[in-house]
Order: structure tokens, then sequence, then C-alpha cells
């Protein structure tokens, strides 16, 4: 009995982890696309005020053979260029890479709980603690915050916001549409193969499904008929 009890645990565990790369970043579907975004940082109102600025997000997917990642950019971005978003499968952590507006590239690990993105990195010189939590509030409305903890100091203390409204969103909040063919993801484009319509969410998911289509169909219709 002992021995069924520990096999039966052992055997939950393993399900309840992600199969693929793919598979443990469909959470963030709902990024994926355009975004405009403006960003507030801490301190007094004229601070506040005087610190404001306006950036563009873009989010897609990329595919490399069985491998899966997404990537970011920022355009007018005040504190980063670009970024990827990876799944770690050893340390079962996501792992964010961004480069900064210095071309500095910031490598953060961390977990995903309720749609809530917290990863983080120590500084090699400072040795302060960074932090960045990204938080998807639904389909088209997503926001980030950087917060820095000293060495010496014992809590995080948040330092700017950026709240971001996806652009040209063609279903309010809550509503579907059509299906990603490639990742479930909310579909946005239009991609055919053999007469037939399918939709995908982005340039990397048109991508790889015309380098080879009957693939995500076999899977599509694996993934209906269950």
């Amino acid at each position: 009995m002992p021995i069924f009890l520990v096999l039966v645990s052992l055997s939950a565990i393993a399900t309840d982890r992600p199969a693929t790369a793919k598979e443990a970043l469909q959470p963030f579907n709902d990024l994926i696309g355009a975004w405009k975004a403006t960003g507030t940082p801490e301190g007094t109102r004229r601070d506040k005020q005087s610190g404001f600025w306006v950036e563009t997000i873009t989010w897609g997917w990329q595919f490399s053979k069985d491998d899966a990642w997404l990537t970011v950019t920022f355009g007018s971005g005040k504190h980063f260029k670009n970024g990827t978003l990876r799944w770690a499968p050893t340390e079962q952590r996501y792992r964010l890479e961004l480069t900064g507006i210095d071309r500095q590239t910031l490598v953060f690990d961390g977990t995903l709980k309720e749609r809530i993105l917290s990863v983080e990195r120590v500084d090699a010189a400072t040795k302060e603690t960074q932090r960045l939590v990204l938080t998807m509030v639904h389909g088209n409305r997503f926001l980030y915050q950087w917060e820095t903890k000293p060495e010496s100091k014992p809590t995080f203390v948040r330092r700017y916001q950026v709240g971001a409204t996806k652009e040209g969103a063609p279903f309010a909040a809550g509503e579907s549409g059509p299906e990603c063919i490639v990742t479930g993801g909310r579909g946005t484009m239009v991609v055919t193969h053999k007469g037939q319509t399918f939709y995908v969410c982005c340039t990397g998911c048109r991508d790889a499904f015309k380098e080879d289509p009957e693939k995500f169909i076999k899977e599509y219709e694996s993934k209906k008929k269950r």
C-alpha cells in the first residue's frame, strides 16, 4: 500500500508539469499582439507627471523544431528594447531575458501564479534584487511593474508601473473568437491549406503553420476530439 501511494503521488506530480515549452507558455496567449502602453514612475504627483512616458509593446510566438518561446519588442521604450520569455524545464521556472536601452542583458527567473508572472534577478555589481511583476488583467489589458530591494533591506519597493491596452482588439474582455490552430490563443490572422481556412495569432504561428500545416492540423483535430 505505501508503494502504491508513492507511485500515485509521483504520477500526479508528473502530469502537472508541462510536456512541452509551447504548453508551458500557453497561459500567456492573451499577450500576443500589439499594445499601447503608458508608464508612470513612483514618487510625488510632480514626479509622476514629469516622468510619464508612452511606449508600444508587441508580443509574438517563435518556433524552432520542438522548441517554442515568446518574443517581446518595445517601441519608444524608456527602459527596454526587446526580449524573450522561455520555459526552463529543468528548473520548472520561466526565464525572461530583456535587453535594456543601454544594451545590457538582464536575465530573470520566476513563476506564474493566477495570471501573475513574478521574476527576479540579482544585480552583480550592486547586489540589489530586481523584480518584474507582469499581471494579465484580462485579454485586452496587462500591467508590469519594476520593484527593487537593496541587499540590506527586507522588502521590495515599486519604482514604476506600466499599463498596456491591446491595439485594435476585435473582442471585448471575456468574449471569445477564432482559435489559433498552433497555440490555442485568439486567432487574428487567416491561413489556408488545401482549401480549408484556419486562424493563427501572430506571424510566428503563421510561419510555423506554413512550414508544417499537416502537423498542426493533426494536433488541432486531436485536441478537438479530446
